[in-house]
């Protein structure tokens, strides 16, 4: 079968294009570099440059910094340089590195299942507004990001997150990136297993960690044992999701090799059930696997979906087992359907002990230093000390007593972050894009932020779950092809011939219920100015059209061309 366009390349090409050169896997042999990242990650380990930020180049200044720390090493810390101010989106794949750099970077806070207490989340806001010209943006991986961040300054913030018990270890990089979880580990009164005791051992035994500081590509890891399925498991190159089983009770089915960007794949079950005081030991596993047998030869195959789509999960479970286990995992049941078909836990629920958690909506995870230093300071007010942060780009306040929700919704809302807020606001999110992002062609955030505000206005009785995902570049940082409107940014023509900013149309993406990626119309691109009356327009359409029940996904599958356009 040939590959399509939203599918890696069949086993059999990938195996007579890798039997001559072969694929770089440390596990038969390929120990010779063969690529400039693969040389650089020899030469030094990435964990390694915080000694050289932190005694030279914050010293020294940016100038100061050698070129494979700068676009390499300095990521295993959660440095980025960011996107030169001014460079139209036309120019992104056309400059080289250093004419995109700008002296600025932007700083990843990692932040492991969205965990944050009030004293965290008020000296990010003031770090924020200290060293980061008040930036801040919740990430669609519980992380928040800060941007203007002057190397001077990366020892002193450095200083101060670590204080509370926060770091920006492993937040970028070929290793283990941040460890989303369930922002309603532990108080969920449906949860069926509270996977809080994995991501720790996780985090404490691999985590900055040199064991794991070296892998072909980044590694993303997902538990929840929530039967909402919080945490896009589906997308993760490795997720534990919870699951009963019939004779050993509450555990985690395990999911591996899936991954978006320009060639998406959804992971695939081990059909293995773990226990709880057994998630490390397979995680560290997996991660062993990808690696050593992971390709290393070409960055657009490194990820780990690529070494899955070649061996299916029977060889894998079995390498697993043999060579890195040493003993044979339990078959174990598939997970039940999602409980709910929003996944963000926005709104008021009562927690197992009583007391509430109340989850708030941001515009498109954007948010200030300011702002958040007032959610912590409100938080604390109404007699809560933990928040969490969510994959959809949202927030919780947990354990307020019931006499407390009503005053802190209001606080919330003076705040602009809504409770109850529309489907369009709840269901958009946005990339960076290219107000910081080298690799971005369009705007995204100021974009989507827009975009809720014209469909609130259009379409104020528009009550169905909808999510419309708003990327800047392919590499599908904020999910297109699993949204039930994707947006791809690049550049297209607009009515009079010119070229402007616009985006390519996924539709009917979808996690959770039948999980697949959205349907592309051939041809069908609309530009930014467009956006909200192409928007209205499908939605209408939808409407009319839709079958009782239907979801946007599926009707988005069945519709013409026509209804579509």
């Amino acid at each position: 079968m040939a590959a399509t366009p939203d599918q890696p390349a069949t086993t059999t090409a990938r195996r007579k294009a890798g039997r001559h050169r072969g694929e770089g896997q440390w596990a038969v042999g390929h120990h010779t570099p063969l690529n400039g990242n693969e040389q650089f990650k020899k030469e030094d380990d990435g964990l390694n440059v915080r000694t050289r930020i932190e005694t030279i180049y914050a010293k020294r200044g940016f100038h100061s910094i050698d070129p494979n720390d700068l676009r390499g090493r300095m990521r295993w810390w959660g440095l980025y340089t960011q996107r030169k101010p001014g460079i139209d989106g036309g120019k992104t794949a056309i400059l080289e590195p250093e004419e995109l750099d700008d002296r600025y970077f932007m700083l990843r806070v990692r932040i492991d299942g969205g965990r944050l207490t009030t004293a965290q989340l008020r000296v990010i806001g003031e770090i924020s507004q200290e060293y980061a010209r008040g930036t801040a943006d919740i990430t669609d991986r519980q992380n928040v990001q800060l941007h203007w961040i002057r190397i001077e300054d990366v020892p002193a913030i450095w200083e101060k997150l670590e204080a509370v018990g926060l770091s920006t270890t492993e937040a970028c990089g070929d290793c283990p990136r941040v460890i989303i979880g369930s922002p309603v580990a532990g108080i969920a009164d449906d949860e069926i297993i509270d996977g809080t005791p994995a991501v720790d051992e996780i985090h404490d035994r691999y985590i900055g960690n040199k064991e794991f500081s070296n892998l072909p590509r980044k590694f993303k890891t997902a538990i929840s044992g929530s039967p909402v399925q919080d945490v896009v498991h589906e997308i993760n190159d490795i997720a534990f999701v919870g699951v009963v089983h019939p004779e050993h009770g509450p555990g985690f089915d395990v999911w591996v090799g899936g991954g978006l960007s320009t060639n998406p794949r959804l992971a695939e079950r081990l059909g293995a059930w773990v226990p709880l005081d057994e998630v490390a030991d397979v995680w560290a596993g997996v991660v062993g696997i990808f690696r050593d047998y992971g390709y290393r030869r070409l960055r657009n195959r490194a990820r780990l979906k690529f070494l899955m789509a070649d061996w299916g999960p029977t060889k894998f479970r079995q390498v697993l087992e043999d060579e890195y286990l040493k003993r044979p995992l339990i078959d174990g049941p598939a997970p039940e359907q999602p409980s709910s078909r929003w996944r963000d836990h926005v709104g008021v629920h009562r927690q197992r002990d009583g007391r509430f958690y109340v989850g708030f909506a941001p515009r498109v995870g954007r948010v200030d230093g300011s702002t958040l230093a007032k959610i912590a300071d409100l938080a604390a007010a109404h007699g809560s000390d933990r928040l969490r942060t969510t994959v959809e780009q949202k927030m919780l306040v947990l354990d307020v007593a019931e006499d407390r929700v009503d005053s802190l919704v209001a606080g919330l809302e003076a705040l602009d972050f809504q409770v109850k807020p529309s489907p369009f606001r709840r269901g958009t999110m946005a990339c960076t894009g290219i107000e910081f992002c080298k690799l971005a062609i369009v705007e995204t955030k100021a974009r989507g932020a827009s975009l809720i505000d014209e469909l609130e206005r259009r379409l104020p009785d528009f009550d169905e779950p909808l999510t419309i995902n708003i990327n800047g570049c392919p590499n599908a940082c904020a999910r297109i092809q699993t949204a039930d409107i994707g947006l791809k940014g690049q550049l297209v023509l607009d009515a009079d011939g010119n070229q402007v900013e616009g985006y390519q149309v996924h539709l009917g993406g979808a996690l959770g219920l039948e999980a697949g990626f959205g349907r592309k119309v051939r041809g069908l691109k609309v530009t930014s100015d467009e956006l909200p009356d192409y928007v209205e327009r499908v939605l209408v359409r939808f409407r009319e059209e839709r079958e009782e029940d239907e979801r946007f996904a599926a009707w988005a599958a069945r519709a013409s061309a026509e209804s579509l356009s």
